[in-house]
């Protein structure tokens, strides 16, 4: 008979295979695109416990605060809305996230809308060198000043990135700092399923690896996610960089967004793309961006969307879905003298 001990006397607790040191930087700006209330985003994904989320991982978290940006009117240069407010935002947004990144930090950017990914990007690879980038996006985000059809930069952040094509970017001002920083060979696409046409036809002329909804339908998430890792690390192992938009995940799940597409990842895909660069031990940043509670119908949706939000991002850090305990705490088996 086994003998009777108290419950907690026979826990044990297990150390986690990486501890994580987090710098959280707030980047409430909405003029990459025309719709406000995305400038909300990082004080809801911390006030619904991002923070208390990541302590009880064993993370060490800083949080920086809420970068402050000028609100610089200007006429558009040709098509292109807002280019003086969106170029500073950036740059102060790439020298933050470099500092947190001289700290020793992963550094996580909270917006704020999709064009934040041009001085996030930027800074992370001003601090380590190169990067592989992992963009999970219902959108490519890939159109130049040449070829977006609507002028807004939300659309165009990756062009600014890649060294291929910096020859298609003219000169902007409060661009001038911008120096293309990511290999087309190590940008993967995880989500796609409104692409432009001129998108198309740069990502198949650069030929950059997608993985589309039609893709993630036919291989499933688990190969998606082993050939996301395969091709991060097949030449050199390089530090990750993970570009989150919210409207990657299906509007069933997160319509509190400002471009929701139908027919994206399911919840439980878009943790599994998480908790899987997690585990590669490369991960060394993280952008959330596109979270919108004006564009929520309801509090249920802006909840729903928040919520999502906070567990895409935890599981980045070590977050596992195996019930309501930890999975850090585990019962020892009885020694075969116990009875």
């Amino acid at each position: 008979m086994i003998r009777n001990r108290p419950l907690l006397s026979t826990v044990r607790r297990l150390h986690h295979s990486h501890h994580h040191s987090v710098g959280i930087v707030g980047a409430p700006f909405y003029q990459g695109q025309p719709r406000q209330g995305v400038e909300l985003g990082p004080d809801l994904i911390r006030d619904a416990g991002l923070l208390e989320g990541l302590w009880n991982l064993g993370c060490t978290v800083k949080d920086y605060g809420n970068l402050k940006f000028e609100d610089l009117e200007s006429e558009p240069v040709g098509t292109l809305k807002r280019v003086h407010a969106v170029g500073a935002a950036n740059r102060t947004l790439a020298a933050a996230v470099q500092a947190v990144k001289n700290e020793g930090h992963t550094s996580l950017m909270i917006g704020g809308d999709h064009s934040l990914a041009i001085g996030s990007i930027q800074g992370h690879a001003t601090a380590v060198g190169d990067l592989s980038v992992v963009w999970v996006d219902a959108h490519a985000d890939i159109n130049t000043p040449l070829t977006t059809p609507t002028g807004n930069f939300h659309g165009q952040p990756m062009s600014f990135l890649l060294r291929e094509l910096r020859s298609k970017i003219p000169a902007l001002p409060n661009f001038s700092w911008v120096q293309p920083c990511v290999s087309a060979q190590d940008l993967i696409y995880i989500g796609l399923r409104d692409v432009d046409p001129e998108e198309h036809f740069i990502l198949k002329y650069l030929g950059v690896k997608i993985f589309s909804m039609s893709d993630v339908d036919r291989l499933g998430i688990s190969r998606v996610m082993e050939e996301t890792c395969d091709h991060a690390s097949v030449r050199v192992k390089k530090p990750i960089h993970l570009s989150y938009d919210i409207d990657a995940i299906d509007p069933s799940v997160t319509p509190a967004t400002g471009t929701p597409v139908v027919g994206g990842l399911s919840y439980r895909e878009g943790v599994y793309i998480s908790e899987q660069l997690c585990q590669t031990g490369l991960l060394s940043g993280v952008d959330m961006v596109e979270v919108n509670p004006r564009r929520g119908r309801s509090d249920q949706e802006i909840q729903s969307t928040v919520t999502t939000a906070k567990h895409l991002l935890l599981a980045c850090f070590g977050r596992r879905r195996e019930g309501s305990h930890s999975p850090d705490y585990v019962l020892p088996l009885p020694s075969p003298g116990d009875k």
